[in-house]
């Protein structure tokens, strides 16, 4: 039993925290109902009794109203008194002096902007603070703290603000579209740009075409660069035969005059054989 009532105790403070942001350490209001009902339970120190519950550290508070209520009690509730005054003091803005039920409500308001638990006994208080979205309720059962679970009307609350999240408000849609046609506007701009610029290119374009071809127009004809033909060549000299008929009549000339230069030759020698030579003597 007492993990199933944990496990459940657990559940219902990921609901407030993940719905409502509450955070730790968490800030439980207390009133004079549930102090006396601490002190007549035994139930202490109270602190970790309620820190057991939520499964995370706790500041127990309570207010000036509330001390002024217990002491109006009497004398049966002056350990009550003693032990609320030890508890930390909230703020209550209020200038006369109020009940205690009139005190809590004008503290959590219409959200419960603090975050805070109410640890209470009164059941018309509770109810009170169950149809308000964002109000955990503690109670005492004898000797045993429960933790009330949310109500149909918070979870109710909870969904048609996750609903609202999804829609976009008037507002987010009115700046939606003023963004939508400044991106409009701008994007038109810059077409609009791009588009002068590409006519600017082209006419710079049309102007350097224009003044290469002045530029060739003007060129010497030197300068121009002129191919030549290849012009049809003769027959390859070496698959060509030789002409007999002009050789001929050289090579004899060429003959002769060796013959001649030979024969000049030998004349010449035979002379000089001749005069060299003694004649013999003859007798008488």
């Amino acid at each position: 039993m007492r993990l199933k009532k944990q496990k459940r105790h657990r559940k219902i403070v990921r609901f407030y925290t993940a719905c409502f942001g509450f955070r730790q350490p968490f800030k439980v209001l207390c009133d004079g109902t549930f102090v006396h009902h601490l002190i007549v339970n035994h139930i202490s120190p109270p602190d970790n009794a309620v820190s057991t519950i939520l499964g995370a550290p706790v500041k127990l508070l309570t207010t000036r109203c509330v001390l002024a209520e217990l002491k109006s009690l009497g004398d049966s509730y002056s350990e009550s008194l003693k032990a609320a005054g030890k508890l930390i003091a909230a703020r209550c803005d209020h200038e006369r002096r109020k009940s205690a039920e009139a005190c809590f409500i004008e503290i959590i308001g219409e959200n419960n902007p603090e975050h805070f638990f109410v640890a209470t006994q009164d059941t018309d208080l509770r109810k009170k603070f169950q149809e308000i979205p964002g109000v955990p309720v503690i109670f005492g059962l004898r000797n045993a703290l429960l933790l009330e679970p949310p109500s149909v009307s918070q979870r109710q609350f909870v969904k048609s603000s996750e609903e609202e999240r999804l829609h976009m408000t008037e507002l987010e849609h009115k700046l939606l579209s003023k963004r939508q046609k400044n991106r409009l506007t701008s994007k038109e701009m810059k077409d609009s740009s791009d588009e002068n610029e590409a006519l600017e290119d082209q006419n710079l374009g049309l102007q350097a075409a224009t003044n290469e071809n002045n530029a060739k127009r003007r060129m010497v004809v030197k300068d121009r660069v002129q191919f030549k033909r290849n012009k049809a060549k003769g027959p390859n000299p070496l698959s060509c035969k030789k002409k007999k008929s002009q050789r001929q009549p050289n090579l004899a000339s060429e003959k002769e005059d060796k013959d001649a230069g030979k024969t000049v030759r030998n004349s010449r020698k035979r002379k000089r054989s001749r005069k060299g030579k003694k004649l013999p003597e003859t007798d008488g």
